[in-house]
């Protein structure tokens, strides 16, 4: 594959480092977002969380010529019932990387530890619906999932916007790969998730995915049919989205 491509409408930037991907995402990221800007009164971006998307946030949290007052946040998963102050919790992690970063218009936490949690996913799904995502900043999960959209959850014409899914033990046990738990019986079994939908519908979308791990994933993304047994393959239908992988995360192709 080139170091540029395109597969369907999913165009391909292969970087040769982690370092090298986060900045060029973050570039392309910044750029889009101040277009945006000069376009229209606010922007709307969902955030993931995850180790993958380290470089990436760090470079992004120190960009200046961002009108971050003008950006309203949010985030696409949440562990449910963990403690509040837990750093495994999606909205702790990206407080700590970004949204206690810079001066954001709002930043709009799912919560997991809501008492009734269809009601939470029906706050945050009318919180979607008044604020139309502009951009999506994602990665995609060993077992090729997007936001927690496990393989046996994740649903291409899915009716809702936000809900609530179990996790697969892959996924759970990536949790672990990563080192944000010790131990498989750490990880929570469910979550809250913005669905496959709900995603696709952001104007653009960028997907950053570097590392070993990550390998199989990113062969199934590009060279499996689209299919919801492996979700990520979706991003081949979005017609503005670009996927960064580095050498070692493309080294199957």
């Amino acid at each position: 594959m080139n170091n540029e491509s395109i597969t369907e409408a999913l165009k391909v930037d292969i970087s040769a480092t982690r370092s090298e991907l986060g900045l060029k995402a973050v570039k392309l990221v910044a750029s889009k977002i101040i277009e945006l800007l000069d376009q229209q009164q606010f922007v709307n971006i969902i955030f993931a969380a995850a180790p993958s998307q380290n470089e990436f946030l760090e470079e992004l949290s120190k960009n200046d010529a961002i009108a971050w007052e003008r950006i309203n946040a949010f985030h696409m998963d949440e562990y449910v019932g963990l403690p509040e102050d837990a750093p495994q919790r999606f909205g702790n992690f990206l407080k700590n990387r970004l949204f206690g970063k810079v001066p954001f218009r709002s930043v709009n936490y799912l919560n997991g530890l809501a008492e009734n949690l269809k009601e939470e996913c029906a706050r945050y799904t009318a919180l979607l619906e008044s604020h139309p995502t502009d951009i999506v900043c994602m990665g995609i999960g060993e077992n090729t999932h997007i936001a927690f959209n496990d393989p046996h959850v994740a649903y291409f014409n899915d009716p809702q916007l936000v809900k609530i899914v179990d996790l697969d033990e892959a996924c759970r046990q990536q949790q672990v790969n990563d080192g944000c738990f010790t131990a498989l019986n750490e990880v929570p079994i469910y979550a809250l998730t913005l669905t496959v939908p709900a995603l696709m519908r952001a104007k653009y979308a960028f997907c950053m995915v570097p590392g070993p791990t990550k390998a199989q994933a990113i062969y199934h993304t590009l060279q499996s049919d689209i299919q919801e047994l492996y979700p990520s393959t979706i991003l081949r239908k979005h017609p503005e989205a670009i996927l960064f992988i580095d050498k070692e995360s493309s080294a199957l192709l």
